[in-house]
Parts: structure tokens; sequence; C-alpha cells
């Protein structure tokens, strides 16, 4: 790496002066919790995903609406829910929350999707939820998942952190028959609100208990009580609740990234269509291209560096740091680690998908604040690495 070059990291928000002064226009306001930002949010949400009639439940973290998810069906000891191992572990940690036992199912070795025959087989009376991962950005078949669940009379939840704004057809993700579908706004997501998510559901009732449940089980809106005109400081706890509630500040920056979503999805669509061309020849395994009729969101971009003679993929990682690049891997297989490995004891050999994917892949940087440069200076590393067929 050059003296002149910065360090390019693999990820960064992008971050722009409207959503500064939105900020700073909330924080003037004299209310900068859950308040009129955040339900503004949730409205501007739901008209997004084209139905106005979806229940939006604005959190803290999409870690936060899978748990509310799950809570809200619910899930219990004695229940199972199927996860695919290729996730990050909040997936199958909600289900601890609610002393229910997550059963790991493989993925298919291209899209690192679901694999719902090897989820078919896992099923048993105790099974009564799948909560399936859009890996990457690259939306998950919606008629196969509503044919699984038909057919074995599960709940579905849709964890849907890469999957903003990403379509099935002619519907985005989220606007789906699911029971719950929830979203990320990470820092490194397609939108960001710092930290916070969206909890996306048809069902009035499950979106009333999540309303409820995500800040301590009061019955009572808190903006509503604090804004009120006329004395009403009472309030009920009907239920031992969380503190899953979103901040207006993060709903203000929220809200603008939505506004630009499109515009940044377009910018990792033409910086993904740019690693597809400059990649096409290199002895690299490249990501699957979603189905016809269907928009990746481009959360991530992986490369599998299995199919490159003589180059690990530990080595690649190092490598492209050498030459100021970060990369990443998603996802460390759960059935790997050792908390879900000692406690539920998945036998590695079930996982094959996932297990070579582990072995051989790798993220590479893709944002949409990266500039031509950037994109350049990834493209030449890793022709530089990799080498030419």
């Amino acid at each position: 790496m050059s003296m002149e070059q910065e360090f390019l990291p693999f990820a960064l928000p992008d971050i722009t002066e409207q959503e500064i002064e939105a900020v700073v226009e909330t924080m003037r306001s004299g209310w900068v919790t859950t308040g009129p930002k955040t339900a503004a949010f949730e409205r501007a949400f739901a008209h997004f995903l084209g139905d106005k009639e979806l229940h939006c439940v604005a959190v803290n973290s999409a870690t936060a609406g899978l748990h509310l998810a799950v809570e809200a069906l619910g899930l219990g000891p004695g229940d199972e829910v199927l996860v695919p191992t290729w996730t990050f572990t909040s997936t199958a940690e909600v289900v601890r929350y609610v002393g229910a036992t997550p059963v790991f199912v493989d993925v298919h070795e291209h899209t690192l999707n679901i694999d719902f025959d090897h989820a078919a087989t896992m099923v048993t009376p105790r099974t009564k939820a799948v909560m399936p991962v859009h890996f990457a950005g690259n939306a998950i078949d919606s008629s196969a998942l509503e044919t699984f669940s038909t057919k074995f009379g599960l709940k579905t939840v849709e964890d849907a952190a890469h999957a903003f704004p990403a379509t099935n057809g002619t519907a985005f993700v989220g606007n789906s028959s699911s029971d719950a579908v929830v979203f990320s706004f990470y820092a490194t997501k397609t939108i960001t609100t710092g930290e916070g998510g969206m909890l996306v559901t048809r069902n009035a009732e499950l979106a009333a208990r999540a309303r409820t449940m995500r800040l301590h089980g009061i019955s009572r809106d808190v903006f509503a009580r604090y804004t009120s005109k006329v004395p009403s400081w009472r309030y009920e706890v009907v239920a031992p609740g969380f503190k899953y509630n979103m901040t207006d500040i993060a709903a203000a920056i929220g809200t603008v990234q939505l506004e630009r979503a499109e515009e940044m999805r377009a910018r990792r669509q033409q910086i993904a269509e740019r690693y597809l061309e400059a990649f096409a020849r290199l002895p690299l395994g490249l990501p699957e291209l979603p189905a016809e009729g269907q928009t990746h969101s481009w959360h991530l971009f992986v490369v599998r560096i299995g199919e490159s003679p003589g180059i690990a993929r530990d080595k690649f990682i190092e490598m492209m740091a050498e030459l100021g690049i970060g990369t990443s891997v998603h996802f460390i297989p759960l059935h790997l680690h050792p908390y879900w490995s000692e406690t539920f004891a998945p036998l590695a050999e079930d996982f094959p998908g996932a297990n070579k994917a582990f072995a051989e892949t790798a993220s590479l940087p893709i944002f949409s604040s990266m500039s031509d440069e950037q994109v350049d200076r990834v493209i030449a590393a890793v022709i530089n690495i990799v080498g030419t067929r």
C-alpha cells in the first residue's frame, strides 16, 4: 500500500448533509426519543414497500425486531425453529431468548439461501416456525417459502437484514404473506439509522404486541403521554417488556436514507456490475445473480477463493489487507461456533453447502459512497492477487 492511499474499509455508511440537517432539526425540536419522527418513518416505510396497510414497527436493531416477532407469535420452551446455519448469530439467539430451540439447516451452495429440501428433513412435531435469511440481498423464492410453510403448518419470520430494497418478483421483500419480516439499519447496511431495525407485518395483533413490548410492556404510547395537554400520567404495564424503541434522532436519519434508498441501491448495482465484468475471466466464483424479475440489494459482494489455485481464502484476505483493502467473511456458520456446537451438538457433516462456502468465501467492499477510484483499487488488487486463467 502506498503512503498516499488510505486503507479502504470493507464498508462505510453513506451520510450526506441531508441526514445531518435532519438530526440537527430533530435535536432542536425538543423531542429526541420515540415520537413523531419515528411514527412518520414507520408510515414512510410502509409506503415505500407499496402497501400503506402494512404495519411497520421501528426498533433499535434487527435483533430486537426478530425477538419481538418470535415473542408475539407465542414461541417458547419445547418449540423448535428452523434457522439457516449460514447467518449471523442474532437469527438464532432470539429463538433462545424465548426458550425455544433453533434447529440448524443447510443452505444452497450457490445462493447461500436456505435449502428447503434439507429443511424438510429437519421438521419434527415440535417444529413451529422457520426463519429464512435473504443472504447478501438476493431474495429467497417467496413461493417456495410459502409452499414450505404451508405444507408443514409453520409460522414464518423472514430475516431481511440484507434485503432492503430487494424485490421478489413484482413486490419488495417485506410486502409478503409471512407473519413478520425484519430489516436492519445497522451502519453497514444499505440504509442506516446508525443502529436500528423495522418489523413489518400484516397482522395487526402481532404489530400491537410488538409496539407494547418494545417499550417495557407499557400499554400507552410514551409520546402521547408526554405531549398531552391534559393530565395523562397514568399508564399500565401489561407485560414484562423490553427497551427496544427507536429514537427520533435515528428515525430522522432513516427518513432521509429512505428517500435516497433507490439511488443508493442503484450505485451498489453499478459497483456489482463493474466487479462482475472485471472478474468474469478470473479463477473466482462470483455471486449468484437474482432470478429473472428480482432485484438484488447488493448488501454484500461475495467471491469464492476456493476456485483460485494456490490461494487459500485466509491468505487472500491477508494479501488484500497488505494492499490497503478491507474484506470480511459472511459468515462463520453457526454450527461452528462454540456456544451453538456445544449446546445443540449439530453434526458438521450435515451442512456441506455452508461448510464449503465458509472455506472459500470472502466479501469485497461494496457501499454506495464508494468512488470509482476506490472500485478501481479493489479490482486491481483482486486481479493482482488472483491473476488470470
